[in-house]
Parts: C-alpha cells; structure tokens; sequence
C-alpha cells in the first residue's frame, strides 16, 4: 500500500490537567522540562522536554476528568491535504480540515483524526 507521509517521531502530547501550576512544578522542577511557550487564550503551557513537548491544559467543561487530549506525530510530507483525502478514502475519521498550529519543530499546518478506539491523533509535518 502505498502512503503518502512519512514517520519521523513524536511532537507532542497535549494533557488535561486538574492544578495547571501544580502540573507545570512538577513537570519543570522534577523532570527537568523548561517552559517554551505559553498560549494565554487556550490556557495552554506548553513544556519541552528534549525535542518534544508537553502541553498542559487546564481542564474544562467539555473535558475528561483528566488525560490525554491527543498526541501530535511528526511526519515527512508534500501535501497534508492530499494526506487528508486520502486517509478519508481509506475509511478514517478526519475531523475538520488542515490548520495552522505550533508544535515541537514550529508552526505549520496539522490534522486531527482518530483511531479505532476514538483516540485523538494529529498528524504534523516537519
């Protein structure tokens, strides 16, 4: 079968949490992660760790109790878009389209969809 993308590792892994600052301390003053960016208006910390990030959200209404939000992939490819058809063609659930959005290696576009147990994946090119 022949894919459109390429692998290249993870980018990030987003997680609800109940005590942001609690979560950012231990994150920073326990396992060494540095604070690379905030993000005021979704209330996001995001923490690197190594060449990747953990993204720190507080949780919300519309949120699980806590857990993972999704996880980010990084991948090798021309076209996210023609990747979006693509996986729709094959029968995966693409929610909404390709957007613009920061991640471990910058900003650029990304795609969420979801796996067979309903897990949130997004999918970003290097």
């Amino acid at each position: 079968m022949e894919r459109l993308f390429a692998p290249l590792g993870l980018d990030h892994v987003v997680l609800h949490v109940r005590d942001q600052a609690a979560s950012r301390r231990f994150y920073t003053e326990v396992l060494g992660c540095t604070v690379d960016h905030v993000n005021e208006k979704f209330s996001l910390v995001q923490l690197r760790f190594g060449q990747h990030l953990i993204d720190l959200l507080p949780l919300g209404p519309n949120a699980p109790e806590h857990g993972m939000d999704h996880l980010c992939l990084s991948i090798r490819c021309d076209d996210l878009e023609t990747v979006a058809a693509w996986l729709r063609a094959q029968g995966v659930t693409v929610e909404g389209e390709v957007v613009k959005r920061r991640g471990a290696f910058g900003e650029g576009p990304s795609l969420y969809l979801r796996d067979p147990d309903g897990y949130r994946i997004e999918l970003k090119p290097r």
